[in-house]
C-alpha cells in the first residue's frame, strides 16, 4: 500500500469518528451541555487533522503526477 493510499484510508477513518463526535454533540446539546462542548471541541480538533490530511494528499498527488 502506499502513502496515498494511507492517507486516504486515514481520511476516512477521521471523518466517520467525526461524524460520530458532531452527532454526539448535537444530542448531548439539550442534556448536558459540558459534553457537548467536548465532542464539539473534539470534532473540531478532527476536522484541523483532516484537512492537513486533504493538503498531504494534495501535495502527494502532485509529486506523483511530476514523476510520469
Amino acid at each position: 500500500m502506499n502513502k496515498l493510499d494511507n492517507i486516504e484510508t486515514h481520511k476516512k477513518r477521521l471523518c466517520k469518528r467525526y461524524k460520530e463526535l458532531i452527532e454526539q454533540a448535537y444530542n448531548f446539546r439539550q442534556t448536558d451541555s459540558a459534553l457537548s462542548d467536548i465532542s464539539e471541541y473534539r470534532a473540531i480538533k478532527l476536522l484541523d487533522k483532516l484537512n492537513r490530511l486533504k493538503y498531504l494528499a494534495r501535495e502527494n498527488s502532485h509529486v506523483h503526477l511530476n514523476k510520469i
